[in-house]
């Protein structure tokens, strides 16, 4: 990665963590910091990890390189999320945020999704991104992003990430508003899950005979 690129994200992600702040959706701390214990297995499960012993808190643990390196992008549809959460950036516990880069190949696409616990905001560094969301009443926000650009993703709501280049990568970063804003990928969800939709279900929803619905879920892996 260039200098101005790591320059440029790092200026992005102290915006993001300012922009989020104002806009949790977790519950808000009881302390200063909660550092998260990922190392021990947990005794009881609770919402959120467990706190490590403030005495052996260190710096390093609210800093993390992970967002610095490209991912893989050679996969079917041609993107890769590395997030920044408690796995890897302890810090960030209890704080009601999650940080992620994104690569796009060219002419990849970040598939149809939702996050049920949080809002996204994503800023296009790199390339230009063709980003939509469809509304509760079926509407359809696009908008092309270019570096620089910021996008809104409403929180719940089904929204993508497309790059058109047919040469060039596109690179960007995203801010969500929860610790753990969870994934839930549309086709995977309703031809991928376990146990499966009936399958007249699937037929009379998408209007389509069985035959489709076994090659789709052939597909996607179902």
């Amino acid at each position: 990665m260039s200098t101005i690129t790591t320059t440029s994200l790092i200026h992005v992600l102290l915006a993001l963590a300012i922009m989020l702040g104002r806009a949790k959706t977790d519950p808000d701390p009881l302390q200063d910091y909660c550092i998260a214990d990922t190392k021990s297995a947990p005794s009881i499960f609770m919402n959120g990890m467990p706190c490590i012993n403030p005495a052996l808190v260190a710096a390093s643990m609210f800093a993390t390189s992970a967002l610095a390196r490209p991912g893989s992008t050679v996969n079917q549809f041609g993107f890769n999320v590395t997030f920044a959460n408690t796995a890897n950036l302890p810090g960030l516990n209890t704080m009601g945020l999650t940080m992620a880069r994104v690569d796009i190949a060219p002419q990849g696409f970040v598939v149809p999704h939702s996050h049920p616990r949080a809002s996204e905001v994503t800023i296009c560094l790199k390339g230009y991104i063709c980003v939509g969301f469809v509304d509760t009443s079926g509407h359809l926000y696009t908008q092309i992003l270019r570096p620089g650009d910021s996008f809104v993703f409403p929180r719940g709501l089904i929204h993508y990430l497309y790059n058109p280049d047919y040469r060039n990568p596109a690179l960007a970063v995203a801010g969500l508003n929860s610790q753990n804003p969870g994934a839930q990928i549309a086709s995977l969800a309703m031809f991928a899950s376990t146990p499966e939709i009936p399958e007249e279900v699937l037929k009379k929803a998408f209007k389509i005979t069985g035959q489709e619905v076994a090659r789709i879920r052939g597909n996607l892996g179902g």
